[in-house]
């Protein structure tokens, strides 16, 4: 196991020194899920929704949580972010539906996105939540979890379930 990094040596917090990592292109991609009902689902898909176009407002605060990840997660480093995409899609599920979100984040930078790339996820499925809780307060969140990360001096990073991941 690695040794914790964000420690000084009188074991208080600290954000880590990342002057001397290497500037190379990194990314990272995260995906999170939100479990609705049928009503919810119909509303989403048809722009029925009372609060707007639920999938566009959660798209951009994704974009934007991706970009602010720094001032909520006390030791992410500001990063200059080159991309960020969100995207959707549906599965049935019994029942309901959910909506499987996936958040890619890039940089070219000396330390990695992952952060961000869960945030985004993350607050997505929070904005999903927020525009549809009027329908029904029962929706599930989750999980939300790292598919995969490229670059670094740890290297590449692929969840076991990942298709088309090269491990």
């Amino acid at each position: 196991m690695n040794e914790f990094t964000h420690f000084n040596e009188q074991g208080r917090a600290k954000m880590v020194d990342i002057s001397d990592k290497d500037t190379t292109i990194r990314t990272a991609v995260a995906r999170s899920s939100i479990l609705v009902n049928n009503d919810i689902y119909q509303g989403i898909t048809s722009h029925k929704m009372k609060k707007g176009d639920v999938l566009a407002v959660a798209q951009v605060s994704g974009i934007m949580a991706a970009k602010k990840t720094w001032d909520i997660i006390p030791m992410c480093h500001p990063i200059s972010l080159k991309g960020v995409d969100i995207s959707f899609a549906w599965e049935q599920a019994e029942d309901n539906w959910k909506l499987i979100i996936k958040a890619e984040v890039k940089t070219k930078g000396s330390t990695g996105v992952e952060m961000e790339a869960l945030t985004a996820a993350s607050v997505t499925a929070l904005t999903v939540y927020d525009m549809c809780k009027a329908v029904d307060k029962g929706m599930i969140i989750g999980p939300t979890y790292l598919l995969k990360k490229t670059g670094g001096k740890n290297g590449d990073y692929c969840y076991q379930d990942n298709v088309g991941c090269k491990k």
